[in-house]
């Protein structure tokens, strides 16, 4: 079961074994960090589930396999956010179909993908499903910040927590997939364990080559020539989280590297961190990423710091 599935060997055994043992539950909450293959396997699940095959499942061969690949299993829906939320109309008009009995088939399951995007209004909505849910009903929420999610929710769920993919199995999903033949192993440490960022760097090769060269002369330039060098990274708001979680790997690279100086580049780590906080708390951007770029410098070159 899952072979089409890489990595996430002990879940999908969970998984497995919910199935064969028809102990599948009413709510299931995935969680782990962003492009790891959780909607993906909660795909699969929810396929598996549908399926009508006796043998292996799923089986993409038997009417509901086919339909569900093709994206017309009517006992499966999926809820996306729209605009910048999962607002309380989406999940009341969830409930309304969910009143509804499945067409052919035990099941019907719902997967709410980004669930951490919910209203409040709309998870108290919701809340009231999973606490009387019709016997046939399985909803699959999707997230990648737990802390947003109602504690009355999570309580009625079965959590599964997700790692980060291995190295081998994010080339293997990349050159399989994706086609993507160039994989070396910074690129993988790069992706940090993630298909979504490992595509988003191969997208923009050319924007994180410019960071890797920024940050290969942080302690051969002055700190004048260093910031103005980051211009990029002053015109990538819409991508800046991204490309502070590249710098970071490229900090690991660095302690990695150079064993007498490690403690700088840890101490680096700390402050991409904190400029994370401060964007978060919706801080002043230009001011945030000056405040990145000086105290690295300053922490990489502290025996010259002093003069600026």
């Amino acid at each position: 079961m899952f072979k089409n599935i890489v990595g996430h060997e002990e879940i999908k055994k969970i998984l497995e074994n919910n199935i064969k043992t028809k102990n599948i539950l009413h709510s299931y909450l995935f969680i782990g960090e962003e492009g790891i293959g959780k909607q993906t396997l909660g795909k699969e699940f929810a396929k598996a589930v549908l399926c009508n095959s006796e043998d292996e499942k799923p089986c993409d061969t038997c009417k509901p396999c086919v339909e569900f690949n093709t994206n017309n299993n009517v006992n499966f829906t999926i809820i996306n956010e729209e605009g910048v939320a999962i607002k309380i109309e989406q999940i009341r008009n969830m409930q309304v179909k969910i009143a509804e009995k499945p067409l052919n088939s035990d099941y019907k399951i719902y997967l709410i993908n980004d669930a951490d995007l919910m209203t409040t209004e709309a998870q108290n909505c919701l809340l009231k499903t999973l606490e009387e849910p019709p016997e046939y009903i399985v909803i699959i929420l999707i997230t990648s910040n737990e802390n947003k999610i109602l504690n009355t929710i999570k309580s009625r769920c079965m959590k599964i927590y997700f790692n980060k993919l291995e190295n081998s199995d994010v080339k293997k999903i990349l050159e399989e997939k994706f086609e993507v033949s160039d994989v070396n192993d910074s690129f993988l440490d790069a992706a940090s364990g993630s298909i979504k960022k490992a595509l988003l760097i191969k997208e923009n090769s050319s924007e994180y080559e410019q960071i890797n060269k920024i940050f290969d002369i942080i302690d051969k330039e002055n700190l004048v020539n260093f910031i103005n060098s980051a211009s990029l990274i002053y015109e990538s708001k819409d991508d800046i989280y991204n490309i502070l979680d590249y710098i970071n790997i490229l900090l690991d690279i660095k302690i990695k590297q150079n064993t007498k100086e490690s403690f700088k580049y840890a101490k680096c780590i700390f402050i991409v961190e904190e400029v994370k906080k401060r964007l978060r708390a919706n801080s002043n951007y230009d001011m945030s990423v000056d405040y990145l770029l000086m105290n690295m410098w300053k922490e990489i070159n502290s025996e010259r710091s002093s003069r600026y």
